[in-house]
């Protein structure tokens, strides 16, 4: 009996799964994610293995890593010596110590392929922690994240073919996140303090971060938490500040370092000159501090709702739990009740039997009741349960755009940029009201000019658009949702 009712059990739920509806939920129901997120990470190790086994590697800045870092395995701690063949080590220390581990694991960087298979297994690990963060907030549809990351050229590239830093960077930096969503606050710093101390650009996510730390924490606990990741800077520089400390901080914390204009994607249309202007790079940081104050009450909003309903949690998700363990024990006892007058039934006679079914079929003529099928709902487990995930938004929402403004402001973006902002594009778009058609058409002209190498007036200018009408649309949709909240309070 037992084995039976499984067997069919089983058989109910592989004609669930095959089913059309069932499907079409894994596309569509954001719900569903976790599914099409295996499904994804299956993909890209094919495709990324088919990458390096049959595309050829493109030499960048491998090599000058392994020469920066086999001076600084020699015994050089002034920043200001360990160069390579591009130019001077302009990375925090973070960068010297994983990428001197690549070193010995690649015998001194020779071994490129084994190099291509560990960016493999960073990516799939990347791809893992932003999935977690799309499961919890059920913003984005999986069709949209399966196209969009399957597709991208220059994603694939970034990782495996050209061995950049930036997305182990910001493998560090997802992995913060998602310990922030879990209000693990010691390892969300310390994950994201390690980021930047990779690359500088995690500093982007610093203004959001800040403000969530204080609305969440209060002004203490901050203050701890802006202390905790200091304390990670000076320990991980510790040999190089000790030896040379203005080398180490301005070679790897330089921010008016001046970029090349032969490499940039996003202002080809400017002439050397401009681009390299002092003035220009200070109207570029004066428009990143306006947007910033510009999106600043909608961030703290954000922050503050998402901090009440957090505590809200804390209040009901106890006596949910309670519930459902009553609900379960109670529903075990009739269980056993009905496995015991199943045993008992089994013990009529014949003409008992007969008796008790042509009764039975009396009932649901008169009443059209079914007394077996009733037994079995008694018998079924009712689980109670809010997701309060989908709260992640508020927090998710303010992270994504402070870091999309710095892109957007940045005074030059090279083509391993693309990989600071590309997982979080489908997030930011589903964020506007724009329709469907209109958010892939984006994603595809940014995806266009990102891919065209070199880049062109017509795709830097292209790119500025596209970014600025996602801005817009944002600060369009967040602040007519704020005028909302406020009336209803």
């Amino acid at each position: 009996m037992g084995g039976r009712s499984k067997f069919q059990e089983i058989s109910r739920n592989v004609k669930k799964m095959l089913s059309f509806t069932y499907l079409k939920a894994l596309f569509l129901n954001p719900a569903k994610l976790s599914i099409t997120a295996f499904i994804i990470i299956i993909a890209e190790l094919v495709l990324n293995i088919l990458i390096v086994e049959r595309v050829p590697y493109t030499e960048i800045d491998w090599k000058a890593y392994m020469q920066e870092c086999e001076g600084f395995l020699n015994g050089t701690f002034d920043y200001s010596q360990l160069r390579g063949d591009t130019g001077p080590l302009v990375y925090p220390a973070g960068f010297v110590y994983i990428y001197s581990t690549f070193y010995f694991l690649t015998n001194q960087g020779q071994n490129i392929k084994l190099a291509q298979y560990i960016f493999i297994g960073i990516y799939l690990l990347q791809l893992h922690f932003v999935f977690k963060i799309y499961e919890k907030t059920r913003k984005v549809p999986p069709y949209v994240l399966l196209v969009t990351i399957l597709t991208s050229y220059r994603i694939h590239s970034i990782h495996v073919l050209r061995l950049f830093n930036d997305p182990i960077a910001v493998l560090f930096l997802y992995i913060a996140l998602n310990f922030f969503l879990e209000s693990k606050w010691n390892l969300g710093s310390i994950f994201y303090s390690l980021g930047v101390s990779i690359k500088m650009n995690i500093i982007l996510y610093a203004p959001a971060l800040f403000f969530f730390y204080l609305v969440n924490l209060g002004l203490k606990d901050t203050i701890k938490q802006i202390f905790l990741c200091g304390l990670i800077q000076l320990f991980l520089g510790l040999p190089f500040l000790i030896v040379a400390p203005v080398s180490y901080l301005h070679g790897s914390f330089d921010i008016g370092r001046v970029f090349n204009h032969t490499w940039t994607v996003n202002y080809r249309f400017l002439k050397v000159k401009i681009f390299e202007n002092t003035y220009f790079h200070l109207t570029l940081l004066a428009i990143h501090i306006l947007l910033l104050i510009i999106f600043l009450p909608m961030c703290i909003q954000y922050f503050k709702s998402y901090c009440r309903l957090r505590y809200v949690q804390k209040q009901v998700q106890p006596q949910i739990d309670a519930k459902n363990v009553e609900n379960k024990r109670k529903a075990r006892i009739i269980k056993d009740k009905l496995k015991l007058q199943e045993v008992n039934e089994e013990k009529l006679t014949k003409e008992q039997e007969e008796f008790l079914n042509s009764f039975e079929s009396m009932l649901q003529k008169t009443s059209n009741t079914n007394l077996k099928k009733k037994k079995v709902d008694e018998s079924e487990n009712i689980h109670y349960s809010i997701n309060f995930d989908v709260i992640s938004q508020l927090f998710i929402l303010p992270m994504f755009l402070t870091n999309f403004i710095g892109v957007v402001c940045a005074r030059s973006l090279h083509y391993q940029f693309y990989s600071w902002y590309f997982h979080s594009l489908p997030y930011l778009l589903w964020s506007t009201n724009l329709s469907v058609i209109v958010r892939f058409l984006i994603l595809a002209l940014i995806e266009f000019c990102w891919n065209t190498y070199p880049s062109t007036n017509a795709t830097s200018a292209m790119l500025h658009v596209c970014h600025l009408i996602i801005l817009y649309n944002i600060y369009k949709k967040t602040s007519a949702e704020l005028r909302v909240a406020s009336k209803v309070e």
